[in-house]
């Protein structure tokens, strides 16, 4: 552990370590009377050092935590390190890395090109042949990304019923073979599965391969609550409905199960009456909820398909004669979705993109594997130590996903430099604003002057960005907690105190 204050960081290079180690005559006599004004001055809250950070952390409810603190000014000195060489689980700070390698290595600018195409041919009112839809693995074909959550599904229909078109005589093919079949990253809980923030992975994905369901306990206590969902109460999924009302001011208790491989969803929840829900929960199988949702589309807007709804991973000629292209979606560009990653810590986006990442790069199918593969790289070329990164995935979701918080201090340093460092800084959340960060720090000097990133898995907490100081400096901040056992509510408490600590006194 070092502390130095500011004027020690930058006017002297003795510090009270420095000090002792020199074996100064006078110095234990100094260290004394230190000890006993440091006692008359400051509050009598047990055992005062002189490192007000771990004073911090050491008068909490979680002081037994494993704890990592790094900071460094705007000149790059390194004013305060705690475990700063330790290896954590950064939880969903690894998109910090993430989000800047996916900028550095694919460009801001970078779009995804998604493709209807016919084979056969128009005859009259029907289209006699299949319908292809290439993925490219675009996350953002959803309504947090459009305000019509079917703007592709629309545009498409558009285009066939400018044709004339009333039925597709043949079958409805989604092609997803840019990525593997692999629908998750190794080293995912099965417990997480269920639900929005680990769905599966597919180049071919709509909605962020989730289901939005809505349940409102409006009957009687004992009695079940009613439900939907979208999209238009699709029979895609299926529900089995356990829940109960329970009767006004009882505690809602969430229940939420997906058959893993399936698409039953068991809901056990028991709300209070009058109680209102809203729950994203994954499907299996996303190409074919693609295709699916796309065909229910056309039947509603009166174009009827006959034939059957199938996916595809094998290799297409997509040039060869026969294939003539319909129409083209082309994405907005990265840097909006690296925005929606890191303000939203989207695992969904960021898989996506590893995937993508890895397609583009090799040549060849996207995997996860691959995609980390290039995701070290990066990593050891911007000052991160080899043989000191454990992947898993590329959002930290993964619990055995391991780094060391000095060095993801140092990267985020460093990447102040790099030409696209403006649209990584305005992709962070901002303290009391939005994102992630947008319940936090309403209290506090700090407020807006925040920007950074939060993590979260079960007992792991973390929080890294860049603080603009009451003194007009900034500073880059990394603190990781794991193996808490305490609320987290209690550890966001403790981050606090130590980012106003930095705010007011450099």
């Amino acid at each position: 552990m070092k502390f130095l204050r500011r004027f020690s960081a930058r006017r002297s290079n003795i510090s009270v370590t420095d000090v002792k180690n020199h074996h100064f005559p006078f110095f234990p006599s100094l260290l004394c009377f230190g000890f006993l004004l440091f006692g008359l001055i400051t509050p009598a809250r047990g055992f005062q050092t002189v490192d007000p950070v771990q004073d911090i952390i050491r008068q909490s409810h979680a002081a037994s935590s494993f704890w990592s603190v790094v900071v460094r000014d705007s000149e790059n000195n390194v004013i305060y390190d705690y475990n700063g060489d330790k290896l954590i689980r950064p939880a969903s700070n690894l998109k910090l890395v993430s989000s800047a390698a996916f900028l550095e290595l694919l460009g801001h600018d970078h779009q995804f090109n998604t493709k209807l195409y016919g084979t056969g041919e128009q005859d009259g009112q029907t289209w006699r042949g299949d319908l292809y839809i290439r993925g490219n693995g675009d996350p953002s074909i959803n309504g947090e990304a459009y305000d019509d959550p079917f703007f592709l599904f629309e545009r498409w229909y558009s285009v066939l019923d400018s044709m004339g078109i009333e039925t597709i005589d043949g079958n409805i093919i989604g092609h997803d073979g840019l990525f593997d079949d692999v629908p998750y990253p190794r080293g995912w809980e099965w417990d997480d599965l269920s639900y929005y923030y680990a769905p599966e992975i597919s180049a071919l994905s709509f909605n962020m391969n989730v289901v939005n369901l809505e349940v409102r306990a409006d009957g009687s206590p004992g009695s079940r609550p009613s439900i939907t969902w979208f999209p238009f109460d699709t029979p895609y999924v299926r529900f089995v409905n356990e829940q109960t009302i329970t009767p006004q001011g009882t505690r809602f208790d969430e229940s939420y199960r997906r058959e893993l491989g399936e698409n039953t969803i068991y809901l056990r929840s028991r709300l209070p009456q009058g109680y209102y829900e809203t729950e994203p929960l994954s499907i299996h199988n996303p190409s074919l909820f693609f295709i699916d949702t796309f065909s229910r589309y056309l039947d509603r807007h009166g174009i009827n398909v006959r034939g059957q709804l199938l996916v595809s991973q094998e290799r297409v000629n997509w040039d060869a004669p026969g294939f003539t292209p319909l129409d083209s979606h082309r994405s907005k560009p990265l840097s909006t979705m690296i925005t929606r990653l890191n303000r939203e810590s989207d695992n969904f986006y960021t898989e996506m993109l590893l995937k993508y990442l890895a397609s583009e790069k090799y040549g060849v199918q996207g995997t996860t594997e691959l995609g980390l593969q290039l995701l070290e790289e990066y990593m050891e070329s911007n000052g991160f130590t080899p043989g000191s990164i454990m992947l898993r995935d590329a959002s930290g979701m993964a619990p055995a996903t391991q780094l060391k918080a000095g060095e993801l201090n140092h990267f985020l340093f460093q990447i102040q430099y790099k030409p696209y460092f403006d649209i990584y800084l305005n992709s962070l959340s901002v303290g009391s604003r939005n994102g992630t960060l947008r319940y936090r720090f309403h209290n506090s000097p700090v407020s807006d002057g925040f920007r950074g990133k939060t993590g979260f898995l079960s007992g792991v907490r973390s929080l890294s960005g860049y603080l603009e100081t009451a003194g007009g400096d900034r500073l880059v901040v990394t603190i990781a907690t794991n193996n808490y056992t305490v609320r987290t509510a209690v550890v966001d408490l403790i981050h606090e105190r130590i980012l106003n600590y930095l705010y007011t006194n450099y």
